[in-house]
């Protein structure tokens, strides 16, 4: 049994009454003991894998994309989302490690998938149709409000502060920006992560 509580909050569900479903998606732990994860009331009592299993067949065509160089602590949000939205996969390049804090468990219902070089992850989207979606602001980027995404896109978010590097902005098919109306530069990479995604959904769900 695994237990996917972030916070101080209580969740969840105690145990289940007698008789107990027999259907094999439900784990007899979580039947007995409860269940305090933090997945929505469909799964409650659901095994991971069987969670799993059911996203897989609704799972959206786009994907996420997020450089590493620098152990960003912004891709456990950016995970998050990809979950809330339901990303098909979440693509991280540069370092293997990530702090999965900001994730809140998240990562254990979606695909995550690691990249040593920009050269490798470039080569792999090409080889499976996904159409590199760059979200930064810089010389040249056009508002992402108005654009039209495509259904396949992987979605590029680069560190927190430098933003994307340039070898990402050049695989990149089209760079968009966030408009922004206040004093500051630029948006958390975890907020601006979820304003692509629901832009997606927007326009393709």
């Amino acid at each position: 049994m695994d237990s996917d509580v972030g916070d101080d909050r209580v969740v969840g569900v105690g145990p289940h009454p007698q008789p107990w479903p027999t259907d094999k998606r439900f784990d007899p732990d979580l039947l007995a003991a409860g269940d305090t994860r933090n997945v929505i009331d469909e799964y409650r009592y659901w095994t991971r894998e069987a969670i799993v299993e059911d996203l897989d067949t609704r799972r959206h065509s786009f994907h996420i994309a997020i450089e590493n160089w620098q152990h960003d602590f912004n891709i456990g949000t950016v995970v998050r989302n990809a979950n809330a939205f339901l990303a098909h996969t979440v693509h991280i390049i540069g370092k293997r490690r990530w702090n999965r804090r900001g994730a809140m468990v998240t990562d254990r219902y979606q695909h995550i998938e690691h990249h040593e070089s920009i050269a490798e992850f470039v080569v792999f989207s090409a080889t499976v149709n996904l159409k590199l979606i760059g979200i930064d602001i810089i010389e040249g980027s056009k508002a992402l409000e108005g654009s039209a995404l495509p259904s396949n896109a992987v979605l590029v978010f680069g560190q927190e502060g430098p933003g994307l590097s340039p070898e990402m902005i050049d695989a990149c098919s089209e760079v968009y920006e966030i408009t922004q109306f206040g004093s500051t530069r630029s948006i958390n990479v975890g907020v601006a992560s979820g304003i692509a995604m629901h832009t997606w959904i927007q326009q393709h769900s």
